[in-house]
């Protein structure tokens, strides 16, 4: 965003917005005049973007500078929950099973719609001041965008109005709202408001509701979020990040660059290199920041990432070039995203593998696991020692309940350590995530149960492999692997005996002459 208080417009910027904004507080009623010394606000100019990148819509915004603001004077809580990924992807899952798609609305100036419990007070902008009264300032009736405690504020207005509506808050995620109607689901996600239900009738009239209580438009099907490509179909639902590939492979003059096959060589051995010679540390940062965030829908990455990210105090010229690896396998797959059949059953599942003392500084574990709703891909991690339980209890916000939840690990040992209460020499290395899944499997919430090494999902979590394990486990992990293209989306149906038999593999009846589909059978 750009701030100006001479209001000096950006090029091409259409004047007349400002004329629309003209006077954005009293318009609002978040605003009235008096005589004491505030803070000053500023205007900000915005270019909206749509997914290709273009501008869909020009904002000059009024904005407070917040940052004058005193925490227990000026505010107190400013907490406001955000939607997660994981429940962003678990909500795709679930309405490509059930067969609808999801929508997505735009409030209008959505911050100046909550109330403000403090009372704060604003300078007139310059360029903005009352030809009456020039020396008077606002007190803020409603919130204001800049204000600390503004998203708080907003989503309590919309929380509340939900409340009212019928809506019933999920129990574990404080952005899901669910509403039933004989027989007829709604749901919504208060972040960026995603809504979604099985009937028509039922979005219809919800979408009657919030424009009476705000100003607010229809933005159509879900197409783009938080820099998430959706396409959405009668097959099921693709996201991907392809345009985002490509800009920071620009951004990082890795557009030349020569592809790799796999995101980290087997013979890669990182440590500190001490005695390498170091690097930019903005630089690094900002490219391991870039891949992370692709990680979003590239579970593919998410070890070699991880294992990087570890060494950002300090980055030498070795860990500079295990990073541009991974940006050289991304240009040789850019357009690889996450696909969720519709119809798929909503079964959940997980595996579990453990890198023991993979780390070559502190010999710390490395656990990487994978969860599975029906065969769609939701949740993965690579990390240095329960996202399982969690998904599971947000899982029963949508009306799902689980009994055992099959948790795969390919070390018969290991099981059996969990399952018994063994404890002597050879076992009291074990980390304490250890004893939290014995917990767990003698209250009855998992079930440990043995998977053949070769068939071990979570093994891409845990360490670099081969091109062929690779890319079969990877494309495993996906079940239907997308690919974006100029024509549409690609889809490589890959059949996996130990999660869905090949004869109930969720193959389209009809695929339309935009799509292909290539069915690869493993043994």
């Amino acid at each position: 965003m750009l701030e100006d208080p001479c209001l000096r417009l950006p090029p091409h910027f259409p004047d007349d917005k400002l004329m629309q904004r003209r006077d954005p507080l009293s318009t609002q009623g978040s605003g009235a005049s008096t005589k004491l010394s505030p803070y000053r606000y500023q205007v900000g100019f915005k270019n909206k973007q749509g997914e290709d990148r273009m501008v869909v819509r020009n904002k000059a915004r009024l904005v407070a500078q917040g940052f004058c603001q005193k925490e227990g004077i000026d505010y107190k809580e400013i907490f406001a929950p955000v939607a997660h990924l994981e429940a962003i992807r678990i909500l795709l899952a679930f309405a490509a099973s059930k067969g609808f798609k999801l929508q997505q609305m735009d409030v209008k100036s959505a911050f100046l719609n909550g109330f403000v419990e403090e009372e704060v007070y604003v300078r007139q902008s310059l360029g903005f001041e009352s030809a009456k009264f020039p020396d008077r300032v606002y007190k803020l009736r409603k919130a204001f965008y800049g204000l600390k405690q503004a998203p708080r504020a907003w989503y309590a207005r919309l929380k509340s109005f939900l409340l009212k509506s019928g809506f019933v808050m999920g129990s574990v995620d404080k952005t899901l709202f669910l509403l039933s109607r004989g027989g007829d689901t709604l749901i919504i996600y208060v972040d960026d408001i995603i809504v979604g239900g099985s009937s028509h009738a039922l979005m219809s009239s919800f979408a009657e509701q919030m424009s009476r209580e705000f100003e607010m438009s229809l933005m159509g099907e879900l197409q783009f979020f938080l820099r998430l490509q959706i396409k959405q179909n009668p097959e099921g639902t693709f996201i991907h990040q392809a345009k985002y590939t490509r800009d920071i492979l620009k951004k990082f003059d890795m557009g030349d660059s020569k592809p790799m096959t796999t995101p980290m060589s087997t013979n890669t051995t990182l440590d500190a290199d001490e005695n390498g010679e170091a690097v930019d540390q903005k630089e690094f940062r900002g490219m391991i920041g870039s891949l992370l965030y692709l990680t979003a829908t590239r579970p593919g990455i998410q070890f070699a990432v991880c294992l990087c990210a570890r060494y950002q105090v300090s980055p030498r010229t070795s860990h500079r070039q295990a990073v541009k690896h991974i940006f050289r396998y991304l240009k040789f797959t850019p357009e690889l995203g996450v696909w969720h059949s519709s119809g798929s059953s909503l079964s959940l599942r997980g595996f579990l593998d453990v890198d023991h003392a993979g780390c070559r500084i502190d010999r710390k574990s490395t656990s990487g696991t994978c969860q599975l709703l029906g065969t769609s891909l939701v949740s993965w991690s690579s990390r240095k020692q329960a996202s399982l339980l969690w998904m599971k209890a947000t899982l029963s916000d949508f009306g799902l309940k689980y009994g055992r939840i099959p948790l795969l690990v390919d070390s018969t040992s290991a099981i059996s350590v969990a399952k018994n209460p063994v404890l002597h020499s050879r076992t009291k290395h074990i980390d304490v995530s250890f004893h939290f899944l014995r917990d767990h499997y003698e209250k009855g919430d998992i079930d440990l149960i043995h998977v053949v090494s070769a068939n071990q999902l979570a093994d891409i979590f845990t360490k670099p492999l081969e091109f062929d394990a690779f890319t079969r486990l990877r494309d495993a992990c996906l079940i239907m692997v997308g690919y974006a293209n100029a024509r549409g989306i690609c889809l490589l149906a890959i059949a996996f005996p130990h999660i869905v038999p090949i004869s109930t593999c969720p193959i389209p009846s009809s695929i339309p002459t935009r799509h292909s589909l290539v069915l690869v059978p493993t043994e």
